[in-house]
């Protein structure tokens, strides 16, 4: 779920996916291709990243590593996936892979 959490920088529209029945639709009228039914093919602009989307997991990764540097965390300069804390109570490592962070 972490890919759902990036946000956007550029514009995205996608194709409504086949079945979808939503806003602006005639109760039960159904998508069939790039048709729906008489009127022109419809699209919907995104808000929000999607899993599949070629932005989704770069956008979370900016999301995750602006917040771990403005909660104290330094990013390495040479694995730039691990960022680290050190105060008075210890040492704390996070390293970063893929959606997962250990």
């Amino acid at each position: 779920t972490a890919f759902l959490h990036g946000d956007l920088q550029e514009t995205v529209y996608m194709k409504l996916p086949q079945g979808y029945l939503g806003k602006g639709f005639r109760f039960g009228q159904k998508y069939a291709g790039d048709n729906i039914a008489s009127e022109p093919r419809k699209v919907c602009r995104l808000n929000k990243s999607l899993y599949g989307l070629k932005q989704a997991p770069r956008q979370w990764y900016a999301k995750l590593s602006f917040a771990l540097t403005e909660k104290g965390y330094q990013q390495s300069k040479t694995d730039y996936t691990l960022f680290t804390k050190k105060d008075e109570k210890g040492f704390i490592a996070i390293l970063v892979y893929v959606d997962d962070m250990n």
